[in-house]
């Protein structure tokens, strides 16, 4: 009895199997061979046999045939699968190589498309030279005819007064022989003239060049050099032209909108519509119909019909109802201008204003806006002269509000009318001016 016991107790113990033996029976499915009790206790339980390697590790149970199928396809593409993808990958190197001859060629062109550019700017500045040394060659031309004229007249003077002369000096020697003679015998023969005295006449003093037409010469070429310079600096603003238009949503009651939205006029009665929520109700301002969020933009606004006015830029939030500083431009720190108010231009923003000086010239007829939104640059300009009236920056004008000079919104053009002192309403107008090249 204690002989079976033994026996059951020695079949149920765990064998000591190695690492080898364990692959070997999972990959063939055979058990593991018997141990004997001996070796159970001549042998460590569990030892791992000396030569271990990563190989002849598995996992703790068997794989299904199905896994080991799914294992073998995606570590081994097939030969169907290869060949679709070397079509795939010749196919992306063709479309590469056409996209690089592509972009090489756009390169070749657009060097000769920038040498064809300034080939023609070249032209059209030749063209101003040759038009320029023309008129220098008239105008040197002109002085010069003028010299030889004046040359002329004062050739013929002196001629004159050369026969005078060689004529005194003849009398001078009739005269001295007269009174050698005298002194001998008394005067008995003289052939000189007694009355030999030339006056200079007035006509000598007017031969001269015309120095009056030299000096409004020269003002109209110091004219015309402003002007010239005032153009080309105007040209670089008109390539960054802004159509503006008015919104007439935005635009109080009085302030009639012409049907192309660049004019608008103060008138005396208020226009026949609902007011609108956008719409500005006591203050005679008006918004333009396209805000600027990017870029350098330019608009010029034709304000010679109108007494009392104020150009300039808000952002969307300026206030639109009350009469209060918030719905007015400059008076808050949502907007900017210029403005002609009893006679003074004056520039404005945040309340705080500064006078601007227009060089002795009057009131500007037309306003330049120049809008450099990424550089927070607001400059308003004589529109004729392109003498710079005021410009809102933070480097250049300390006196007003720096936190605003870099814009943290969409910007509008910005339009105001003023009420006249002791008269009527109208015909004030102002007028957006079409800048298209």
């Amino acid at each position: 009895m204690a002989e079976n016991e033994q026996a059951i107790s020695t079949a149920q113990m765990p064998a000591a199997v190695g690492v080898g033996d364990t692959v070997a029976s999972s990959c063939h499915g055979t058990a593991p061979p018997a141990v004997s009790v001996s070796d159970q206790q001549d042998s460590p339980r569990f030892s791992a046999p000396q030569d271990f390697t990563a190989e002849q590790t598995t996992q703790p149970y068997p794989r299904s045939p199905r896994l080991i199928r799914k294992a073998n396809q995606t570590a081994r593409p097939s030969a169907e699968v290869l060949s679709r993808l070397l079509e795939e990958l010749q196919a992306e190197r063709s479309r590469t190589e056409a996209h690089l001859q592509s972009l090489k060629k756009r390169s070749a062109d657009l060097s000769s498309s920038a040498e064809a550019m300034k080939q023609q700017i070249c032209e059209r500045f030749e063209s101003m030279r040759q038009a320029l040394q023309k008129d220098e060659q008239e105008v040197l031309d002109s002085v010069e005819q003028d010299r030889r004229e004046t040359a002329g007249r004062l050739s013929r003077v002196l001629k004159d007064w050369a026969q005078h002369l060689n004529q005194v000096q003849k009398n001078i020697a009739s005269t001295k022989r007269a009174l050698e003679q005298a002194g001998k015998e008394g005067v008995t023969d003289y052939s000189g003239d007694l009355s030999c005295h030339k006056k200079e006449g007035t006509a000598e003093e007017e031969i001269k060049m015309n120095e009056d037409r030299f000096q409004r010469l020269l003002k109209l070429l110091r004219n015309i050099s402003k002007d010239l310079q005032a153009q080309l600096q105007r040209k670089t603003f008109l390539l960054d032209s802004l159509g503006v238009q008015i919104d007439k949503q935005t635009a109080h009651r009085q302030i009639a909108v012409a049907g192309d939205g660049r004019g608008m006029c103060l008138s005396a009665e208020p226009q026949p519509a609902p007011e609108l929520p956008p719409q500005f109700d006591r203050v005679y301002c008006a918004l333009g119909s396209v805000a600027v969020a990017t870029g350098r933009h330019y608009w010029e606004v034709d304000v010679r019909s109108c007494s009392a006015w104020a150009v300039g830029a808000a952002y969307g939030c300026i206030e639109r109802k009350g009469r209060e500083k918030g719905a007015k431009l400059g008076r808050n720190r949502h907007s900017w201008c210029v403005e002609l108010c009893d006679g003074r231009l004056s520039a404005w923003h945040n309340d705080r204003h500064v006078a601007c000086r227009t060089g002795g010239h009057g009131p500007p007829r037309k306003v330049g806006v120049l809008l450099d939104y990424q550089r927070g640059r607001l400059a308003f300009y004589d529109g004729r002269s392109m003498k710079l009236l005021q410009e809102f920056s933070a480097a250049l004008t300390p006196v007003f509000d720096r936190m605003h000079h870099q814009f943290t919104a969409p910007v509008l053009p910005a339009f105001r009318f003023f009420k006249p002192q002791g008269r009527q309403l109208g015909p004030d107008r102002m007028e957006i001016c079409d800048l298209r090249v």
